[in-house]
This record gives structure tokens, sequence and C-alpha cells, in this order.
């Protein structure tokens, strides 16, 4: 909805008013409309019918920093809620491996009859290290 032509009389849904509202809103935070500008053309959002009526009520308004802000910080919280799903999943994979290797183990150790020399430790103390080094240290790669 953002690059439509004034005369576009395409109808506008619920979403493209709900979205001029927010436009507007954040205009408004940005200095670049006063709130009598802002209310007036508030009420022609919501009444508004077409994309054309919709697109001149924020043809002049410049690219908005509020806007920015706030995809960015939803950016960065996706990418922390993915990062901690990744982690969490990682934990998971090491807690298989421990089962898949343990059984192992044990299964040697009661052919051998011993019940010595926990093997598994190693690979699973170096992979948890590991896990734990990404918890301290995390990424600052925001690619």
């Amino acid at each position: 909805m953002h690059h439509q032509p004034a005369h576009d009389r395409t109808r506008a849904s619920d979403h493209d008013r709900d979205t001029t509202v927010q436009r507007l809103g954040d205009a408004l935070a940005d200095g670049a409309l006063d709130p009598a500008e802002h209310g007036r053309r508030l009420d022609r959002a919501l009444t508004a019918t077409t994309h054309g009526d919709l697109h001149r009520l924020t043809a002049d308004l410049p690219p908005s920093q509020t806007a920015r802000h706030r995809a960015e910080t939803a950016r960065r919280t996706a990418k922390t809620k993915a990062d901690k799903r990744a982690w969490r999943d990682e934990w998971n994979y090491w807690t298989g491996a421990a089962a898949i290797m343990t059984a192992i183990w044990a299964i040697s150790a009661l052919r051998k009859g011993e019940w010595t020399s926990y093997w598994p430790a190693v690979p699973l103390g170096i992979w948890a290290a590991i896990l734990i080094s990404y918890a301290i240290w995390p990424s600052r790669d925001d690619h």
C-alpha cells in the first residue's frame, strides 16, 4: 500500500487503513505532523474507502524514524528468540547423543564385566563446554 498512486480506486481493507493509521501515528511521534493535522488525517484514514484515499494522507510524509526503530527492535527480538530456540535445540541434540553414547558404554561395560572409564564424558564434556561458551559469549554477528 505504500507505493499506491493517489488515483488508485482499489477498495481499501481494514488492514490498509490500520497501516495508514500506524504511519500517521509514526509521523506524529517523529514531529512530521502536529496533533491537529494528525487528528484530521486520522479521521480521513478511518473512513477511507480506496487505496488512493489512503495514499493521499501519507504521500507527503518523510520516512519514519519511529517505524525504522520499531522494525529494528522487532528484528532483534526475533533474532534473540531464534538464537535461544537454536541453543535449546543444541542441548536436546546433546541429550540424545548422551543417551546413545551412555547406552553404548553400558552395553560394552556389561559385556566386559567392568564399569570403568566412562569414555562418553570426554566428547560430551567438550560439546557441553562449547554450548556453555555460546551462552557466555553470544555471537555478535547480526547478518
